[in-house]
């Protein structure tokens, strides 16, 4: 027998709600985005690759597991890891023990611009998203979210 819920189609309050987490997901990622670009030579998914290699062992991490990490396609990672490489920020290497394998590494460079970056990221995380929250409200959203992403 199928299940119901699958066939469920959201009824008009359902879709608003889910329309404004839309509207509010693109209009955040845009303004932290611009915010960026304008005062560091750094895109949203550059700063993503620097922060998940700094929190990563020795600063690197193969290509794959990159790209788990920034929810981006192998490819995708390969074109953002190739800009970043280029601007000096990461470098890559074989991995050790595998010939085939390539890890991306956080430079001494990547490292000063994700510590600049982080002030205006963060600083813009806190203006257009943390202060629209008391702090019941925001752990209440923490808690939603965290349920979505399980």
């Amino acid at each position: 027998m199928a299940d119901p819920a699958v066939n469920r189609l959201p009824n008009s309050s359902e879709l608003e709600a889910w329309r404004a987490f839309l509207r509010a997901h693109a209009r955040l990622i845009r303004v932290l985005e611009t915010e960026l670009v304008a005062e560091h030579p750094l895109s949203l998914g550059g700063y993503d690759v620097l922060v998940q290699l700094a929190e990563a062992p020795e600063r690197r991490l193969r290509m794959a597991e990159l790209a788990d990490a920034v929810l981006l396609s192998r490819s995708g990672v390969t074109r953002l890891v190739d800009r970043l490489e280029v601007a000096g920020m990461v470098t890559r290497e074989r991995f050790t023990g595998d010939g085939r394998g390539i890890v991306a590494v956080l430079t001494t460079k990547g490292v000063d611009t994700l510590r600049d970056a982080a002030r205006t990221h963060l600083s813009g995380v806190v203006r257009h998203f943390i202060d629209h929250f008391d702090d019941k409200e925001l752990a209440a959203f923490g808690e939603l979210c965290a349920r979505l992403s399980d």
